[in-house]
């Protein structure tokens, strides 16, 4: 576990409380304190993650594909504070959304793609990249992050939030994360991992590198 926090993200009071922040334009109702808004880790796996204290390897101006953006909650607070981030939805009404959320913000790139599908974006999203961050409601969550394992470099790191109900609605929890860690291990030393029920339920966010 780890208390530091990447460059440009700061812990700030916000509404009467310390909160998770970044700098940039409120995008989903989230409490502000001039040009800092609060990061909801009830609203975001990797905010989940950071306030669990997941050495999660983030920096300032890193180049990140983000696999599953939505709307752009999570998203966006990312692109406040790193360099070019390339944001893959599937579904076009949240990447309506996801298009408004780029507008202030340059260095989002909103990519209407199927992130089981990267050759279908490898022409626009560069190689070499520090930093997969996925967060997809589907199954296979660990084959999609093996596909995508051709954008990162070679000490990048995988940010993965695995859903177990969107795995297998079937089995336990446990289960579920421990056949979706084995299929990644295939791939991806595996440097932490940590239940997120404090923020969301039957969830586990994982830090990894590639093999």
């Amino acid at each position: 576990m780890s208390e530091t926090l990447p460059e440009g993200v700061e812990r700030r009071e916000i509404d009467g409380r310390k909160r998770l922040a970044t700098r940039g334009e409120a995008v989903y109702g989230e409490p502000t304190d001039g040009e800092w808004r609060a990061w909801d880790p009830d609203r975001s796996k990797l905010g989940a993650m950071i306030e669990l204290g997941m050495d999660v390897g983030l920096s300032g101006g890193d180049r990140v594909l983000y696999l599953g953006a939505a709307s752009g909650t999570t998203v966006s607070h990312v692109a406040d504070f790193a360099g070019p981030t390339y944001a893959v939805e599937f579904a076009a009404r949240p990447a309506r959304d996801l298009l408004s959320v780029a507008d202030s913000r340059p260095r989002l790139f909103p990519l209407l793609k199927d992130a089981r599908k990267p050759e279908t974006y490898a022409h626009v999203v560069e190689a070499g990249l520090d930093a997969v961050v996925q967060d997809v409601a589907t199954r296979g969550q660990a084959r999609v992050a093996r596909l995508n394992r051709r954008f990162l470099a070679d000490d990048g790191r995988l940010l993965l939030s695995v859903k177990a109900r969107s795995e297998d609605v079937t089995r336990g929890p446990e289960a579920v994360f421990k056949e979706v860690l084995e299929e990644l291990e295939e791939e991806y030393e595996v440097l932490e991992r940590s239940r997120l029920d404090d923020y969301h339920d039957d969830h586990l966010g994982v830090v990894a590198s590639p093999r």
